[in-house]
C-alpha cells in the first residue's frame, strides 16, 4: 500500500480542518478577518491616492483595522483548539506533523508561507502605524475638540512646517518612551472626557531647549540686532496709525569667532541663570541665581517677595533656557488688540470705517459661551454699531462692513476657543513685555543682591528706539529719540506696559 495513502476510516486533512472550523468562534473570526482585510485595503488605497486624507484614515488603516485582523485570527485559532479538544482524547490533543505525508507537507508549507507574508505585512503596517502616531495629523487633528486650539495656533505659527514631535519629543529612545507613556494617559483622558479645559502648557516636563530648539536655533550664531516695526492703531474715529521702530539687540556670538553681545549672550551664553518661581505659570520670580563665566555668583531677591530665604533655598530651581522667554514659539494666541492692528495694517480691515479699531476689539473681547454664539455676536455687534451711530456709513459702505465682520469672525476662530476655555489670556506670553510682564518678571528694578546690585529695568539694555511716528508725521524729540507714550502717564520707569495693556478693550 502507498505510504502516503490516507486511511479510509479517517477524514482527509483538508476535511479535518473544515470540521475544526465549523464552530461559532472560528466562523466569527473568519468573518472578522475578511472584513478587516477589506477595510485595510480600502483605507490604504484612500491614504495613497487622496491629496489630503482625513485625520481618521491613518488610524483606521494602520491601527484599528489591523487590530481587528489580529483579533479575527486569534478567534479562528481559539475556535480550532476548542473544536479539537472536543474530538480527540487528552493524549491525542497535540497534532503529529509528518512531512513525509504529502497533505501535511502542503499544509505546513502553506502555513509557513502565510506566516512569512503576514509578518512582513505586519512589520510594514507597524512602521506605518508608528509613522502615523508621529505625524501632525495624529497630534493635532485626531481629537478635534481637545487639540483644536493648539493645532489652529500651530498652523498659523512660524513653526507650522515643524512636526509636533520635533519639539515635544525630539530624538532618542528615552524621550520617545516617555512621550508614548504620556500619550497613553492622554488617550484615556480624551476617551473618557476627563481632560482639563484648557489643556495646560507642559512647562514642567518639556525637554531642555538645548535638545530641541537649539538643533535649529544656535544662540552662539545669532549676531547683531534686528529692526522691528510695531504698528498700532488708535481707538479714535480715524483709526490713527502709530508706528514705533526699535532696534532689538538680539546679540549672541562666540568669543572664539565673533564679538559676544546682546540679549542672547547675556541671558543664555555669558551667564548661567537659575531661578525660583512662586506660581505654576512661572510669572512670579522671587529669586534669581546668576553665575558668570568666571564662576562668580550673584543672588537677587525680590523686594516684595513673601517667601523667606530659607523657603527660597529649599524651593526647586529652574535653569533658564530659550522657552523661559520664548514660551509661546508655536501655540500663539494673538490678543484681539494685536490681531486687529495686524488686519488693519494688512488692509484686511478698512480704516475708513469710523471707530473700527475700537468696535472690533470690543466685539472680539465680549464674553461668548460657544464659537457659534461668538460669530453671531460679532456680526450683530458691528452691524448694530454702524446702523445706530453712523447710518450713512451703514448704507454706503455695506461691502466694507461685511468684509470687516468676516475678518473679525475669522480672527476669533483663530485665537479664541470657548469650548476649551482658551483665549489670549490663558497662556501668558513672555516674549517682550507688552501684554504680560515677560521681561519685567526679573528686569523690574526690584530684584536686589546683598551688595546692592539691581537687575536693571533700563529699556536700552535690550532695544534702542529709532523713530516714532503718528499718522503721517514723526513724533518730535529733543536730542536722541526717547519713547513718548501717546498719553502722559508720568514716569514710565514706575509702571509696566501690562498694567494697562491687556490685549482687550483699552483702559
Amino acid at each position: 500500500m502507498d505510504s502516503e495513502q490516507v486511511s479510509p476510516s479517517e477524514p482527509e486533512p483538508r476535511h479535518r480542518l473544515r470540521m475544526l472550523l465549523r464552530n461559532p468562534v472560528s466562523l466569527a473570526g473568519i468573518a472578522l478577518t475578511l472584513v478587516s482585510l477589506a477595510n485595510i485595503f480600502l483605507f490604504v488605497v484612500i491614504d495613497l491616492i487622496a491629496t489630503k486624507p482625513g485625520p481618521y484614515i491613518g488610524i483606521l488603516a494602520y491601527m484599528v483595522s489591523p487590530a481587528f485582523l489580529v483579533l479575527g485570527l486569534l478567534l479562528i485559532l481559539i475556535g480550532i483548539l476548542i473544536e479539537r479538544r472536543k474530538k480527540v482524547t487528552r493524549t491525542e490533543f497535540y497534532p503529529v506533523i509528518d512531512l513525509n505525508d504529502r497533505a501535511q507537507r502542503s499544509a505546513v508549507i502553506s502555513f509557513v508561507t502565510f506566516l512569512v507574508v503576514f509578518v512582513i505585512v505586519s512589520s510594514a503596517g507597524s512602521y506605518k502605524a508608528y509613522e502615523f502616531t508621529e505625524s501632525v495629523t495624529f497630534c493635532g487633528q485626531l481629537c478635534h475638540t481637545v487639540m483644536s486650539p493648539e493645532y489652529t495656533a500651530y498652523s498659523l505659527s512660524p513653526h507650522a512646517r515643524v512636526a509636533c514631535v520635533d519639539c515635544h519629543v525630539g530624538t532618542g529612545a528615552t524621550w520617545f518612551v516617555k512621550s508614548k507613556l504620556s500619550g497613553t494617559r492622554q488617550v484615556f483622558a480624551a476617551a473618557f472626557n476627563t481632560f482639563p479645559r484648557p489643556i495646560p502648557t507642559p512647562v514642567h516636563n518639556l525637554r531642555p531647549a538645548q535638545d530641541t530648539c537649539e538643533q535649529c536655533h544656535w544662540p552662539k550664531k545669532f549676531y547683531g540686532g534686528q529692526m522691528k516695526v510695531f504698528t498700532h492703531f488708535s481707538n479714535d474715529e480715524k483709526n490713527t496709525m502709530r508706528q514705533v521702530r526699535l532696534l532689538i539687540k538680539t546679540g549672541g556670538g562666540d568669543p572664539a569667532t565673533g564679538a559676544p553681545e546682546g540679549i542672547h549672550w547675556h541671558m543664555n551664553i555669558g551667564n548661567k541663570i537659575d531661578y525660583v518661581t512662586a506660581d505654576e505659570q512661572r510669572q512670579v520670580i522671587p529669586y534669581v541665581h546668576v553665575q558668570d563665566l568666571q564662576g562668580r555668583v550673584t543672588e537677587y531677591y525680590a523686594k516684595d517677595s513673601t517667601l523667606t530665604k530659607d523657603q527660597l533655598a529649599k524651593a526647586p530651581r529652574h535653569h533658564m533656557d530659550c522657552v523661559d522667554c520664548h514660551n509661546r514659539p508655536t501655540h500663539i494666541y494673538v490678543a484681539p488688540d494685536q490681531a486687529v492692528d495686524q488686519a488693519l495694517s494688512a488692509r484686511r480691515l478698512d480704516t475708513s470705517l469710523p471707530f473700527l479699531k475700537q468696535q472690533a476689539v470690543t466685539v472680539l473681547t465680549a464674553n461668548y459661551a460657544t464659537t457659534d454664539a461668538a460669530l453671531q455676536g460679532i456680526a450683530k455687534g458691528v452691524d448694530d454699531f454702524y446702523e445706530s451711530k453712523y447710518p450713512g456709513v451703514a448704507k454706503t459702505k455695506q461691502l466694507e462692513i461685511r468684509t470687516a465682520v468676516a475678518e473679525l469672525q475669522q480672527i476669533f476662530q483663530h485665537t479664541q476657543f470657548p469650548e476649551m476655555k482658551v483665549n489670549w489670556l490663558t497662556h501668558p506670553n513672555n516674549l517682550g513685555h507688552y501684554y504680560f510682564n515677560g521681561c519685567f518678571r526679573c528686569h523690574d528694578g526690584q530684584h536686589v543682591s546683598s551688595d546692592g546690585r539691581v537687575i536693571s529695568k533700563d529699556c536700552n539694555q535690550c532695544h534702542t528706539l529709532m523713530t516714532e511716528s503718528q499718522g503721517a508725521s514723526a513724533v518730535p524729540t529733543a536730542g536722541p529719540p526717547m519713547f513718548q507714550h501717546p498719553v502722559d502717564i508720568g514716569d514710565l520707569t514706575q509702571v509696566n506696559c501690562a498694567d494697562c495693556h491687556t490685549g482687550g478693550v483699552g483702559p
